[in-house]
C-alpha cells in the first residue's frame, strides 16, 4: 500500500523529532503553532499546510523538497549540528547499517565531504570505521515507505543495572521528605508517568528493534468522540457459571468458593506480541504470529458452557474487532475444541516482538519482589503506579506527550485479560470448579486450589481475597 504524501510527512516529522530530540510543544513552538494544533496534524486529524512544511523544512535546516521527499532522504538531509551529541551515544548501536551510500540533498555543499564526515551526517549509530563507506540510514528508516519505522535518536545507557533506577529514584524522594514515608508515596506516585517513560527508554538501549512511538493512528483505532471510546473490544469478562448459581438459588447446591486475586496483572501482561511499527491493513482470513495489531473477525461459536469465553462479557453476535492476544487465545482454544475457529476478515498489524517491554517489565519485577520481601509499602505502590500509569497514558493520554500508541494499549489489556482466562482454563483442566471471572484480576473456583496455584504476592502466585458459600451466604 502506497502511503500519501500526507501521511509520509507525518512519519518524516516524527522521525525528526526523534532524531533531534525534540517533542511536540517545542516543534510547535518554533514553527508558530500550539502543541494541540501540531498533535492534530500528525495524528491526521487536521492536515499540514504548505506554509507548515516551509516552516518545519527552515527549523530542520534543509529545503522544502528535502522534507517532502521521505524520511530516509530527510533524515540524511538533517545537519550534523541537530543531532544529539557523541556524549549521548549508547556503546552498542542500536540496529546495524549496510555500506551504502545516502541520497544526495537538494542543498549539496559545494566541497565533497570527507567519508567520515558523511557518514556523521547520514547515520546517527554508524557500524563502520570512519575510514569505510558511509553508512546508509538504519533499516527501519530505508524500509519506511513500508514500514514506518522511524529511527530513534541513539540513547544514552544507564550507568548501572535499570533496577538501580528505580531504587534510587525511592531513596532520593525519601531523602527530600526528611524519611516522611506518605510524602515520599505521594510525591513518587506524582512522577511515576515520566519516570517509567525514562525507564523504558533506558531499557530500549541496544534494543533489537526500534519502535514508532508516535506513528499515524489508524482510523480503527480513533476514538468516535473526545470523551468517547474506539472501536476496539479488549475482552474484559464478566462471567458467572449461570448453571452453578441457577442450581443454587434453587436450594439443589452448595459449594466453598474461593474468590483468588491475581497479582499485578497488568505488570504480566507487559509480556505480550506488540506491533513495532506504523499498522498497515490487509484483508483475507490469515494470520502471520510474527505479526502483531487489531482484527476484525467472525469469533465463531462457544462450545463450553462451564469455561467463558476469551472475548469476555460481550454478547451481540457478529464480527468485532479484536487484539492480537484475544485472536490468539481463541485460536487457542479452537484448536482444543473449545470453540469454533474464529475468522479473519481484515486486519491493522506491523512486524511484531514479545521482547520491547521486557527488559523493563523485569526491572519492574525486580524491585517489586525485593519491597514485598522487605515490607516497603512506598516501593511497592511506586511500581504499581509505574506500571499502571504506564498502560493507562500511552493511548492518547495528556499525562503522557512521551508516546502515542493506543494498539499498545488496548493489547496490554487484553493481554491481561487473556492471562486471567489462561488461569481459568488451568483451573477447569485441574479438576477445580470455575464459578466466576470478572475484572482484570478476578478468579472464583471451588476446590482445593492450593494444589493448582501458589499462594503468595509474587507475579506468578495468587491470593485468596475471600471465601464465601454459593448457595449459602453468597
Amino acid at each position: 500500500m502506497t502511503m500519501s504524501t500526507e501521511e509520509t510527512l507525518r512519519l518524516t516529522v516524527a522521525a525528526l523529532m526523534q532524531l533531534t530530540r525534540q517533542r511536540q510543544p517545542d516543534v510547535a513552538a518554533a514553527i508558530g503553532l500550539t502543541q494541540p494544533q501540531l498533535s492534530r496534524r500528525q495524528s491526521g486529524k487536521s492536515a499540514w499546510t504548505l506554509t507548515d512544511c516551509d516552516r518545519l523544512a527552515a527549523h530542520w535546516g534543509m529545503p522544502t523538497l528535502d522534507l517532502l521527499a521521505g524520511p530516509t532522504h530527510a533524515a540524511g538531509c538533517l545537519p550534523a549540528t541537530r543531532r544529539p551529541t557523541a556524549d549521548a551515544q549508547t556503546a552498542v548501536p542500536l540496529a546495524p547499517s549496510a555500506p551504502a551510500p545516502p541520497a544526495p540533498c537538494s542543498a549539496a555543499p559545494t566541497a565533497t565531504p570527507a567519508p567520515a564526515e558523511t557518514a556523521a551526517a547520514a547515520a546517527p549509530a554508524p557500524a563502520a570505521p570512519a575510514s569505510s563507506a558511509a553508512p546508509a540510514p538504519a533499516p527501519a528508516l530505508a524500509a519506511a515507505a513500508t514500514s514506518s519505522v522511524p529511527r530513534t535518536p541513539r540513547r544514552a545507557a544507564p550507568a548501572g543495572p535499570l533496577p538501580d533506577l528505580i531504587r534510587d529514584r525511592v531513596v532520593a524522594v525519601l531523602t527530600e521528605a526528611g524519611g516522611d514515608a506518605d510524602v515520599a508515596q505521594a510525591a513518587l506516585i506524582k512522577r511515576a508517568v515520566p519516570d517509567v517513560m525514562a525507564l523504558f527508554a533506558a531499557s530500549r538501549v541496544g534494543g533489537r528493534y526500534e519502535h514508532s512511538e508516535f506513528p499515524p493512528t489508524a482510523g480503527i483505532l480513533q476514538k468516535r468522540s473526545q470523551k468517547g471510546a474506539d472501536a476496539i473490544w479488549e475482552g474484559r469478562p464478566k462471567w458467572r457459571s449461570a448453571d452453578l448459581h441457577r442450581a443454587a438459588r434453587a436450594g439443589h447446591i452448595t459449594m466453598e468458593v474461593t474468590a483468588l486475586d491475581m497479582n499485578a496483572a497488568y505488570l504480566a501482561a507487559l509480556k505480550t506480541w506488540l506491533p513495532i511499527g506504523k499498522l498497515t491493513h490487509s484483508e483475507g482470513d490469515h494470520h502471520d504470529p510474527k505479526r502483531s495489531g487489531v482484527h476484525l473477525v467472525d469469533p465463531g461459536e462457544w462450545l463450553t458452557p462451564d469455561l467463558p469465553s476469551p472475548l469476555g462479557s460481550r454478547q451481540e453476535p457478529g464480527p468485532l474487532w479484536i487484539t492480537e492476544p484475544t485472536l490468539r487465545a481463541l485460536i487457542r482454544c479452537a484448536g482444543m475444541d473449545l470453540c469454533t475457529p474464529p475468522k479473519i476478515m481484515e486486519s491493522w498489524t506491523s512486524g511484531a516482538s514479545e521482547g520491547l517491554l521486557e527488559k523493563m517489565r523485569r526491572a519492574l519485577v525486580t524491585v517489586r519482589d525485593e519491597a514485598i520481601a522487605n515490607n516497603d509499602e512506598v516501593t511497592t505502590e511506586y511500581v504499581k503506579s509505574m506500571y499502571s500509569k504506564f498502560v493507562s497514558t500511552i493511548g492518547e493520554s495528556a499525562a503522557n506527550r512521551e508516546i502515542r500508541r493506543p494498539d499498545w494499549m488496548h493489547i496490554i489489556r487484553s493481554q491481561a485479560f487473556v492471562n486471567l482466562w489462561l488461569k481459568a482454563h488451568k483451573a477447569h483442566k485441574a479438576g477445580l470448579t470455575v464459578v466466576q471471572v470478572s475484572g482484570t484480576d478476578e478468579l472464583h473456583v471451588s476446590g482445593n486450589w492450593q494444589a493448582v496455584f501458589p499462594e503468595g504476592r509474587g507475579l506468578s502466585q495468587v491470593k485468596a481475597k475471600n471465601i464465601y458459600t454459593l448457595g449459602g451466604d453468597e
